[in-house]
């Protein structure tokens, strides 16, 4: 069993990517924005990503994004219900 996606996530394909005109990269997660990468970092990105089938892509945006859930999302729900109904 490999020790990389143990929970089999990256076969969801939750991960997608846009290159703009620019030259950024937007990656998302269930199509929500959570990182841009710009200039060698998005260079590097599109280098890496260009031929890989769709599980390796996924796991290449997931390492993009670095560790962005931190399990804090729960808490910043319940904080904006709370303040909507204040």
């Amino acid at each position: 069993m490999s020790t990389v996606d143990r929970r089999n996530r990256l076969d969801e394909d939750s991960f997608s990517y846009r290159a703009t005109k620019c030259g950024s990269v937007l990656i998302s997660w269930q199509g929500k924005q959570i990182t841009t990468l710009n200039g060698r970092q998005a260079e590097r990105f599109i280098a890496e990503i260009a031929g890989v089938n769709d599980r390796a892509g996924q796991l290449v945006m997931a390492k993009a994004t670095g560790n962005f859930k931190r399990g804090n999302e729960r808490q910043a729900l319940q904080s904006d219900k709370m303040s909507s109904t204040s």
